[in-house]
């Protein structure tokens, strides 16, 4: 059971323009004065569920125990998709339930999703296009004031996971896509440094669409020139780049695309 929660993430598509975070950061402080809200990102591409899932996947291990971390990635927004809480281990997630939380479900283990049902902990609309403010930010701050799980609302034994992509292992083969793209322009692969030592011997060689690399460096200062470099990153993961420069612009390469290696 993880502690008493006091810090809240916020993790949107709505972007700093628009007065959509600070609403949000208002209802949270309204509702419990003293929690601490830390902003994950703001800028995930609108609508992009697989680019917010990867981006929480990637940090929310980083905070303490107890975090309540707030996912509103939300093209479905006001309709029957379900609003949800996970708490896991040793932290809690709010987010609609549209597979956001799919990596959380599934590295997690000890999980318990409640459907956010209660009345008390929302706020009254006129409309149904703002549920980050109207939904999500209350149940958050309730949450980290205290408010028990089960008071929110029923189990969610169903929630709902996308087709998160795995590699296709094969003798001296692997077959993974591009999943996220860094603000640098550098192209993230869901292929591990534990998949590439177990299936690969010496360098391998490395293809994304009709652009090969067959150099491993170790960081990105040893990358040279216009060369499409491989790396490791500090995730653990394969991550495709060219020096001080874009790939996925220069090479026009975006999520989805496929990258194979062999070796």
């Amino acid at each position: 059971m993880p502690p008493a929660p006091s810090l809240i993430t916020l993790l949107t598509d709505f972007g700093t323009k628009d007065y959509f975070v600070a609403s949000m950061k208002g209802v949270i402080l309204t509702i419990h004065p003293d929690a601490r809200i830390e902003d994950v990102s703001h800028h995930i591409t609108p609508h992009r569920i697989d680019e917010a899932a990867y981006c929480l996947q990637a940090c929310y291990r980083a905070f303490p125990e107890g975090t309540v971390h707030v996912v509103v990635v939300d093209p479905g927004v006001g309709s029957r998709r379900r609003p949800i809480l996970v708490k896991t281990g040793r932290y809690y997630f709010v987010a609609p339930d549209n597979g956001v939380l799919t990596p959380v479900l599934n590295m997690e283990e000890d999980v318990e999703v409640r459907e956010i049902e209660n009345q008390q902990y929302r706020l009254p609309s006129p409309g149904a296009t703002f549920h980050g403010r109207d939904v999500f930010a209350p149940a958050a701050a309730w949450l980290a004031k205290g408010a028990a799980l089960s008071s929110f609302g029923r189990l969610v034994p169903d929630p709902v996971r996308t087709n998160w992509p795995q590699p296709q292992v094969t003798t001296r083969t692997i077959i993974g896509e591009i999943v996220y793209i860094d603000r640098f322009g550098n192209l993230i692969s869901n292929i591990s440094r534990a998949q590439i030592e177990a299936g690969m011997i010496g360098q391998p060689e490395i293809r994304v669409g009709a652009h090969r690399s067959e150099t491993l460096v170790a960081n990105y200062s040893e990358g040279q020139g216009d060369v499409l470099h491989a790396v490791i990153n500090s995730n653990g993961m394969l991550e495709l780049f060219l020096k001080e420069k874009s790939a996925s612009e220069r090479l026009q390469i975006g999520v989805g695309a496929v990258v194979e290696l062999n070796g």
